[in-house]
This record gives C-alpha cells, structure tokens and sequence, in this order.
C-alpha cells in the first residue's frame, strides 16, 4: 500500500494567480444560444494542476466521469496520469470501457435489471470494479457471477458524514466478513464520498472535515487488515476536499470530478477562483421591457438548476471575457428563459452577449448532447456528451 505523502504547494490543485488562462475568444456573434462552452486552456490547466498535485503525492487519481461525460475531456485526464475513472451509470461505464479506458469504478450502486449485467459484462472484462454496501446489494451480483464464471472486485462504501449511502464504520467488519462468504466477488478495499465536507462555509473547518474523512477511512481500512481481509484500495472522493482528504496517511486515492471544469458553487467554498471556470452557457438578452430586470435565452434547460444558497441564484453572469457583472444576479429560470435582475440590467439591450458560471458543472453538461469547444486561438470543436442517461 502506497503512503501518501502532502504535496509540496499548500494549495495543491489550484492554479496560481498570474498562470491561470484567460477565457478565450471567437467570434461569438456567429455562435448561437444558449451554448455550453468548455474553454480549452482553463480545462487544461485544472487538469495538470490537480494531476500534478496527486502525482508529487503519490497518490491515485481516479476522476470522475459524471462532470464532463465527455471522451476528449477524459482522454486529457487520462494523458496527465489519471489511474482511471470513477462513474455513476451504466451508460458511463459502457462509453469508456468500449473507449478502452483502463480501471473503472462504480460508485453507485449496482441494484436492478441491466445494472446486474452491466457488472458481470465489464467486471469480467478484467475493467471494472463496483462498490457494495450489503449482503442485500451483493447477493444478486454474486449470483450472476458464478453463473457467468466471472469474479467481481468490489470497494466496501463507509458513511463517513455523508448519510447517503454506505456502512456506519462500526458496522464495516461485519458487512464484510459477510460479504466474504459470497462466491464470485473479491474484496480491494473501502471507499467514501465525502460530500458533507461542502456544508462547512469556512474554509478552514472545511479542511479539517476533510482531513477526519481521510483519517476515518484509513482507520477502519487498517481494522479491516488486521481481521485478516484484503484492503489494499483506500479510496475518498470530492473536489471541495481535493487538496486534503485524499493526502492523509494510509488514503491511497482521490476521486474528485468537478475540477475539470469547476463551477460557482466551488467558488463559494473556496476550491477555486471564479477565473478558473472553465465551462460556462452563452446567453443572450431577449427582453429588457421591465425595469430592474432583463430576460436570457438560457433557462432550467440549459444548465442545471441547483441552488446551493440564495444568494448564487442560478449562477453568476459574467461577461464574454469572464467579468462579473456588477448590479446584476441570475434570480430565478423558466425553462427556456432566464431572469437577470438588479440595477446594472439598465445597461443591457437586446441581442447583448454573456455568460453564465453554472452554480453546478456536473448538472449543466448532463443538459448538453455537445460541448463547444474554444481554444487560445478562437478556433472551435464540436466535443460529443455521452452516457447522459
């Protein structure tokens, strides 16, 4: 089992002031909206930071598919020394697998018709590895595995905050000398996801939530050595706890997924700067007939419509260089219309360009079939989104 050891840059996986790209320019007057754009150098550089960071560590990084679904993202993550990827879906699973990426995990899990098959096809490939919770989960799975005479990896899942899904770590011993006696499944290791850490405004008290998920998971992961099991796999995943969690003693990998891109809502907890966004919706004025208020062509369709706090609204609109623009949030969306409200809307007429920042990137690709694609120089590619379903 790797050690990890804490990367050299305290801020590991942020790029620095002064190096980061700014958002690049077309001619976006011949661009139709809404649009999802990727800026190419920013998508870059978020990758090579946070790659660089686990790699001075010595740690596994296993990213996550769900943000991007999107192979010319992933094959980048993978250029830059990603171990292999962790996703949610079937359809995921089948997209990347049939890429020929290496190392996948499932962390969802795997209950129902075609999920069960998805597991035994891939899994017997020798490419994936899925996550269990349960005798109740397992059973069904082990069943089919000695019926195709395949055997499955599995990552036991702990509850360490999250209260989603998961083991209570005192209960992880017993789940797992039961899961032991199922034929066709073989043991690697414990995983969590550590989405709590978010709750926590303040920076500080963010890390240190981060780094007691690390410590606990490392702690039962030697409990479940010393009982006599395999667990050579100690896997903690999340962006806001990137540059924490992942580096305690004994984790021996980090799944984080929203870097890539970022979005708002990692800009309030302080994983980011909002000039690292790298994905972003052009939107442009279509009504401006009520003072205080301007109405986009970008509503709930076009990015996702979670609200983390009031005061994001549905995003933060910038202009096409990526400059907040002040007087003006995005308050609420209809499905194809967006409300821009506050004082600075007297400026806006019709036909005017922006974006918005989505407060949640993952959500936002999900909307999209394709991805516009802008690089330094203003050129454009068309980047397929898969596995959307």
């Amino acid at each position: 089992m790797t050690t990890a050891q804490q990367p050299e840059n305290p801020d590991a996986g942020a790029a620095q002031p002064g190096t980061r790209p700014p958002l690049a320019q077309t001619d976006w007057s011949q661009i139709p909206s809404p649009a999802f754009l990727v800026d190419v150098a920013r998508l870059d550089a978020n990758v090579a930071a946070v790659a660089d960071a686990f790699a001075s560590a010595g740690v596994a990084l296993r990213p996550h598919f769900k943000t991007s679904k999107c192979l010319p993202v992933a094959r980048k993550q993978l250029a830059a020394g990603a171990a292999g990827f962790t996703v949610s879906t079937p359809a995921e699973v089948k997209l990347l697998a049939e890429e020929g990426m290496p190392n996948l995990l499932w962390a969802h899990l795997p209950v129902g018709p075609g999920k069960v098959e998805t597991v035994v096809t891939y899994a017997g490939a020798g490419v994936l590895t899925i996550i269990l919770d349960s005798v109740a989960v397992a059973a069904p799975i082990s069943a089919a595995a000695q019926q195709a005479g395949v055997e499955v990896p599995y990552l036991v899942e702990v509850n360490t905050g999250q209260g989603r899904t998961g083991v209570e770590p005192d209960q992880v011993l017993a789940v797992v000398t039961e899961l032991d006696k199922l034929p066709g499944l073989r043991m690697r290791g414990v995983m969590t996801h550590e989405g709590h850490v978010g709750t926590h405004t303040v920076r500080s008290e963010l890390e240190q939530a981060a780094r007691k998920v690390g410590d606990d998971l490392a702690e039962v992961a030697t409990q479940v050595r010393e009982a006599g099991f395999t667990c050579d796999v100690v896997s903690v995943g999340a962006t806001p706890s990137m540059r924490s969690a992942p580096f305690e003693p004994g984790v021996t990998e980090g799944r984080p997924g929203t870097y890539v891109y970022y979005d708002a809502n990692q800009v309030r907890l302080g994983s980011c700067e909002l000039d690292q966004c790298a994905s972003s919706v052009l939107a442009r004025v279509v009504s401006v007939n009520r003072p205080g208020s301007a109405i986009i062509d970008a509503g709930s369709k076009a990015m996702s419509s979670d609200i983390f706090i009031p005061e994001l609204g549905m995003g933060t609109p910038v202009d096409l260089e990526g400059n907040p623009l002040p007087g003006i949030s995005f308050a609420s969306a209809n499905e194809e219309h967006g409300f821009l409200v506050g004082d600075g809307t007297a400026a806006l007429k019709v036909g005017d360009m922006l974006r918005i920042i989505p407060n949640h990137a993952c959500g936002t690709s999900n909307m999209w079939s394709s991805a516009l694609a802008v690089y330094p120089d203003g050129h454009t590619e068309r980047w397929d989104i898969g596995a959307r379903h």
